[in-house]
């Protein structure tokens, strides 16, 4: 087969994401490859927002498919609104034809990035919340660029192939035929050198020492034991926000072991309990 030619524009970050060489190489080989990249690692590491930031740069319409445990493949592809078509029926009403019944099917998220007239990124979030089943027939539907309603005996064909992030939370483990047909990604927690560049993204003009005094702090407390959801990247980024607007608190207090606002970090009731009790007893810096 003949490879396609490279016609779009690299991926090299956004406006508010800042991303390692590594996965940028990763984001690129996949488009020219046209396979899906399957994203994994911790809750707060990015793997969402690399789809918007995608989109952003490149200027490609984002669709989103959130992922539940209960749902069924075909309500990604489409829907048949059968309820609706009785009242119709009923009632008589309505400017729909009754007897079309193209006029009461709806496009799920994969049938809108299927039908939309430009190339789109394709967002599946948390995937592996869905069961084995769901996943394998939703690749072959992705491999495929097609799929078909069985109410009118149509197919529906992929005018474009999207761009296919697929997010995960390591949950549950996913099958090895599912892994086979992804280029995979582990976006690890950022260290603290690529935390100061985030930081510094979002608040271009923050004061030094607030900054290196809140990171600090933060990487002190997610290394606290026992804590369940420990504080991710936009924590912080909300934290800083508080901090900064508290036109009391002074950087140099959290030197001395003074941590306002931990609500923001910790969303957990024993979480936040635990965190108190450690810095209520010590210095985190």
């Amino acid at each position: 087969m003949t490879k396609q030619p490279d016609t779009h524009p690299d991926f090299e970050g956004a406006h508010k994401y800042v991303l390692d060489s590594e996965l940028a190489s990763i984001v690129n080989i996949s488009m020219s490859l046209e396979m899906p990249l399957l994203l994994k690692g911790e809750p707060g590491t990015g793997k969402t927002m690399l789809a918007h930031a995608i989109s952003e740069s490149l200027g490609m319409p984002l669709i989103v498919l959130n992922v539940k445990s209960s749902m069924k493949l075909v309500e990604a592809l489409y829907q048949y609104d059968t309820l609706t078509r009785l009242n119709d029926s009923r009632f008589g009403d309505s400017k729909r034809d009754v007897s079309n019944i193209d006029e009461y099917i709806k496009m799920g998220k994969i049938g809108q990035a299927f039908r939309s007239d430009e190339r789109t990124v394709l967002l599946i979030d948390e995937i592996d919340k869905a069961d084995t089943d769901f996943q394998d027939d939703m690749l072959d539907v992705l491999d495929q660029m097609e799929f078909d309603i069985i109410e009118t005996d149509r197919t529906v064909r992929a005018k474009h192939r999207p761009v296919i992030v697929i997010t995960s939370n390591a949950k549950k483990d996913l099958s090895d035929p599912f892994l086979g047909r992804c280029n995979f990604h582990h976006i690890a927690f950022p260290d603290p050198k690529m935390m100061r560049k985030i930081i510094h993204v979002h608040f271009p003009s923050i004061d030094t020492k607030l900054a290196e005094n809140t990171i600090n702090a933060f990487y002190s407390m997610r290394e606290i034991d026992g804590i369940e959801k420990k504080p991710a990247t936009r924590e912080l980024i909300n934290w800083i926000r508080a901090l900064d607007a508290d036109p009391d608190f002074h950087a140099k207090d959290l030197i001395k072991g003074k941590l306002p606002y931990m609500g923001i970090l910790f969303k957990k009731s024993q979480d936040y309990q635990r965190a108190r009790e450690i810095t209520s007893r010590r210095k985190l810096i």
